[in-house]
């Protein structure tokens, strides 16, 4: 007897219960080889003090099974509580999610008949990451970061993709003429990396204009690898002008576990109601099927989910008249997908995949580190003040400045507002007042004894970033003129 496979399955909250339902269905009529254990996620665990949204004991079972098919989820508004899929992908080292966005055309209405792109989004790094601060009375910053391991291993795993995919062509979107540290670090890694891929063309856009094209022109993309928020957005996008959300699947992938859900929500206002489109959970759990080298049940599935469509059966959120020739519920639907097990679709291509587990080494490929010469040559520190103009906090940091490091300029909300300030620019009550080194490195005393002097005064400093210089190149940005 072939294996089988633990996964944890989670129905979530909304149209979750019905919707795994169907799909657990489908499966098992396939012929996968799963041992299903169930595990309460969603709204009723957050409001028994689970910030995360899971308990231990369903913890416990992803990091026993490795796989997750979870089902949508409502996550209670306000502080404390994080999203379910944030803490997964971190906790569990996700570090890839992966979205196919492919029209079925002329069976689903969409503007775009050859769209077929694949979204690969970054999981752990940038503003997800979550790091936030309210710092005085009107300003709250949110903390984005990259990292140099983590890009390589994203980007890595796109032309990974596309290699193994048989796909032309990986474009970054980033935003590097703006974030020219942060994002211009991914575009960087991403050129790097793609020389190790000399068959397939890779190229750039940034993110803005990278956007309106898919919109308007998708059949130009392959696939795309962008950073975390950016891929949030997009590939929403895409899904959506695929015909609807409803459709697309989403793999979330690390070096040990993996996740597989419907890129859509909850949607309470239709649960219970027995419409909801089960497909973008389907296709999540086709995926899930080839990653745990089920493929040949994949397939199965896959292409009896095409010969649905193409045979006119469709949910209420793709049918149209003209196109549909029934309008099914959740459970008609996947009903309709069982009596085609075995069948093709005849206009749309079939699909087939390989019964081999793919293998994610990304960790062991990293490209060595060679540590930096970092010297410390300044700080800045941001400060809550609402006495005056700029030049009146000027003259009141001035004197504080040690013997060690000098007041150089006051910035607010990033624009330079000392010395020689634009008088127009509206001020808030955060400052960033930046200290530099004079005559060479400092040491990190000389910021305790600045900080020092700053408390003595009653400065209300919030928070403070070193200044570093490395290999002699400045590692932070200049305040904006």
């Amino acid at each position: 007897m072939r294996d089988i496979t633990p996964i944890t399955v989670a129905r979530g909250d909304g149209i979750g219960p019905e919707i795994t339902d169907a799909v657990l269905h489908v499966m098992t009529a396939a012929g996968a080889r799963l041992k299903v254990e169930e595990v309460p996620a969603g709204e009723a665990v957050y409001k028994r003090g689970h910030p995360g949204g899971l308990d231990a004991a369903g913890w416990g079972s992803i990091r026993r099974t490795r796989v997750f098919l979870k089902g949508p989820i409502t996550m209670p508004q306000g502080y404390g509580n994080k999203s379910l899929n944030v803490v997964a992908r971190t906790t569990l080292g996700l570090f890839a999610n992966v979205r196919p966005c492919v029209s079925y055309h002329p069976y689903v209405r969409t503007r775009h008949p050859r769209m077929d792109v694949v979204i690969i989004r970054e999981n752990e790094e940038d503003l997800y990451a979550g790091i936030e601060h309210r710092q005085t009375d009107d300003v709250i910053q949110s903390v984005k970061l990259i990292s140099r391991p983590g890009s390589e291993r994203i980007v890595r795993y796109a032309f990974d993709f596309a290699r193994s995919n048989h796909r032309q062509k990986v474009t970054a979107f980033v935003k590097d003429n703006v974030m020219k540290m942060t994002d211009g670090l991914f575009l960087k890694i991403f050129y790097e990396i793609a020389a190790d891929y000399p068959e397939i063309k890779a190229d750039h856009m940034i993110v803005d204009i990278g956007a309106a094209r898919l919109a308007d022109q998708p059949e130009r993309f392959d696939v795309i690898v962008t950073l975390n928020l950016y891929g949030d957005i997009v590939s929403d996008i895409a899904a959506q002008l695929t015909g609807s959300v409803g459709l697309a699947g989403s793999a979330n992938i690390g070096e040990t576990c993996a996740m597989f859900e419907a890129i859509h929500g909850s949607a309470p206002m239709i649960a219970g109601q027995g419409i909801a489109n089960p497909s973008g959970l389907l296709m999540a759990a086709v995926m899930m099927l080839v990653h745990i080298g089920q493929g040949d049940i994949a397939a199965r599935i896959h292409n009896a989910w095409l010969k649905t469509i193409e045979d006119g059966i469709h949910t209420a959120d793709i049918y149209a008249r003209g196109l549909g020739r029934v309008r099914a519920g959740t459970g008609a639907f996947a009903e309709a997908v069982v009596e085609r097990l075995g069948q093709t679709p005849v206009t749309m291509p079939p699909v087939g995949y390989s019964t081999m587990r793919p293998a994610y080494d990304g960790l062991n490929r990293l490209a060595p580190r060679v540590r930096a010469l970092k010297e410390l040559v300044g700080v800045d520190v941001f400060l809550q003040w609402s006495g005056g103009l700029p030049d009146d906090l000027a003259e009141l940091i001035l004197p504080l400045s040690t013997e060690a490091l000098t007041l150089a300029s006051i910035s607010n909300r990033s624009q330079r507002v000392w010395p020689d300030g634009n008088a127009d620019v509206f001020c808030t009550d955060h400052w960033r007042c930046r200290f530099l080194a004079h005559g060479g490195p400092v040491q990190h005393g000389a910021i305790v004894e600045l900080l020092g002097r700053l408390a003595e005064a009653g400065i209300d400093f919030t928070q403070t970033e070193n200044l570093c210089n490395f290999d002699g190149k400045a590692g932070f940005s200049s305040p904006g003129l």
